[in-house]
């Protein structure tokens, strides 16, 4: 295309490896052109953030450039010197990380930081950089910006932290923005205000933005282009409508066949089958030595009643100066034998604090956890524990809830051993059918948590999980970091674990098709206070709240998807 600013041709990466070379992207070409958003899609693995290394020569040694082209602006960069590459890199292209958190340097000010990037790429004084930083922060919509110009980047919230990561992205006014899964760990209403500003950039400063996500509602929503990838590979060009609405290769069917619909309920997740990838899994085996837990009291398997959590804001040796965060306020529901209750709330609403509470790994602050007639807040040390055997919690990071040092086998058979159910030899076959029964192949017990991918380590932290035959799964956005493909892997297991050992369970998560999928009634949360209870259809077909209608606006709409 003779009026793209950015053009990707033929380009294929190696990295050298002791059993050959390895091609991780191969033969991929596309454009961009100034003021369109192209969205590149695929599973993990399959060659997306690095084609946008790549780009912007941030390709990590041995890992390089063996065949193709990158033409910026009429002029070839992918063949540039280093220091010629650092000119352009953050001045012509930037890039927007998954992580604001760890993409900000925590001991310096947001200020700081700015300015430092302005001063690098722009060449103005300390002053004017600090008023053009200002401006940055005000074109991001950061709230009091001369006032948040001074804090640290932990003192803002993910959203907002998002917000100063795409501010430093326009420092130097670039021309070319790639956005490597911008919106990943954002709730509902963030990611709607993170993707409306990456929008407006794009057209109001005609900047050409790569927008590099699993998310397919992010894609109907935001691009006018996608780009399909599979192992390294572009099998599929397109417009937004076309690709979504039409596609015509078979791995990009069965990619969209995967996406949870926010409108209407399935039975099961269809799974990505292309390549002969299709997972299966025996829970059905695992069932049969299943121990069916007896029937709760009243058909009632918990009860939360009046839940209050304060954190401390600000401490001080005299007790009456010490300030107090309410981040669970009088929040009560209740959760029926074998139901899946859900819980849905913008980031800090008090979901994931509720969970803990109930858990037993937050101690409450007010209010009852009556597990099967029998109040946990009150419990002794002998009952807490036969509590603690019967419930059992997945976390949204599989790989930071893993012990690094601890074998896979070690880790599923610690609280088999914990809780005194089987001796060592015992829970050695024990482990091995777990990680059977989840699709893990055989030997995984032998090896360690990071050779193994994002999915592969949730699945470990499920077999883990029903290790003791527990009454009651906690799931805390079990799913949120995973693509499309692994979520419907992961969300399967889970709707058979309900379905054939009968769990019952609270599922937490931001994605609200997800929830409507998994749910039996789901509870709306915001600034710690539970707004609305209702079943899952009727919730998302007539909510009460006008929150919880909000909610739903905001959702990504998936027109193209169901034609």
């Amino acid at each position: 295309m003779t009026d793209a600013i950015l053009s990707i041709r033929n380009v294929t990466v190696e990295i050298p490896t002791r059993h050959g070379l390895f091609k991780p992207v191969k033969n991929v070409s596309y454009d961009i052109v100034p003021g369109e958003i192209r969205g590149v899609v695929g599973e993990s693995g399959a060659g997306k953030s690095m084609t946008g290394n790549a780009i912007i020569g941030l390709l990590d040694d041995p890992a390089h450039i063996s065949e193709g082209e990158i033409w910026l602006k009429g002029q070839r960069i992918d063949n540039l010197s280093a220091e010629e590459l650092r000119r352009i890199r953050g001045k012509e292209i930037s890039m927007i990380f998954q992580d604001p958190l760890t993409s900000l340097n925590p001991l310096f000010t947001v200020g700081e930081q700015l300015v430092e990037t302005i001063q690098l790429h722009l060449g103005l004084s300390a002053g004017d950089a600090k008023t053009r930083a200002i401006e940055l922060l005000d074109a991001v919509s950061i709230p009091n910006s001369t006032e948040r110009f001074d804090q640290y980047p932990h003192q803002f919230s993910g959203g907002m932290r998002q917000r100063v990561v795409i501010a430093l992205a326009l420092c130097s006014e670039p021309s070319v923005i790639i956005a490597d899964e911008p919106t990943t760990a954002l709730d509902v209403s963030i990611q709607a205000q993170v993707l409306d500003l990456i929008k407006q950039l794009a057209r109001d400063r005609s900047i050409g933005v790569i927008l590099v996500t699993h998310d397919m509602g992010v894609i109907a929503e935001t691009t006018e282009q996608v780009t399909v990838m599979y192992a390294g590979e572009v099998v599929e060009n397109g417009t937004t409508d076309q690709v979504l609405g039409a596609p015509m290769h078979p791995y990009t069917q069965s990619l969209i066949a995967a996406v949870p619909r926010p409108h209407k309920k399935v039975h099961r997740f269809p799974q990505v089958s292309y390549g002969g990838r299709e997972t299966v899994f025996k829970i059905e085996d695992l069932a049969r030595n299943w121990t069916q837990s007896k029937p709760s009291k009243e058909g009632k398997m918990l009860e939360v009643k009046g839940l209050t959590k304060r954190f401390v804001e600000k401490a001080s040796l005299i007790p009456s100066r010490t300030t107090y965060f309410t981040a669970v306020d009088n929040v009560s529901f209740d959760i029926k034998d074998g139901e899946v209750f859900g819980i849905v709330g913008e980031s800090g609403s008090g979901k994931s604090t509720v969970a803990r509470m109930i858990a037993t790994l937050y101690e409450v602050d007010g209010g009852e956890v009556v597990f099967d007639g029998s109040d946990v807040v009150t419990m002794d040390a002998k009952d807490r524990a036969a509590y603690r055997k019967q419930i059992q919690m997945i976390f949204q990071d599989p790989f930071s809830s893993l012990n690094p040092r601890m074998k896979v086998g070690e880790i599923v058979a610690e609280p088999l051993i914990h809780h005194k159910i089987l001796g060592r030899g015992q829970a050695v076959t024990r482990v091995a059918e777990l990680l059977d029964k989840v699709g893990l192949a055989r030997g995984a017990e032998d090896k360690y948590p990071h050779e193994f991918s994002g999915g592969q380590r949730q699945r470990i932290s499920i077999a883990r999980a029903i290790a003791t035959q527990p009454r009651f799964l906690i799931c805390d956005e079990p799913t949120s970091a995973l693509d499309v493909s692994i979520q419907a892997q992961i969300l399967n297991i889970l709707k058979d674990l309900q379905e054939h050992l009968g769990l019952t369970m609270l599922f937490i998560s931001h994605d609200l098709p997800v929830v409507r999928q998994m749910c039996d009634r789901v509870g709306v949360m915001k600034m710690g206070q539970m707004l609305e209870v209702s079943d899952s259809e009727t919730l998302f077909s007539a909510a009460k709240h006008p929150y919880t209608a909000e909610l739903l606006q905001l959702m990504p709409q998936l027109a193209q998807l169901d034609g």
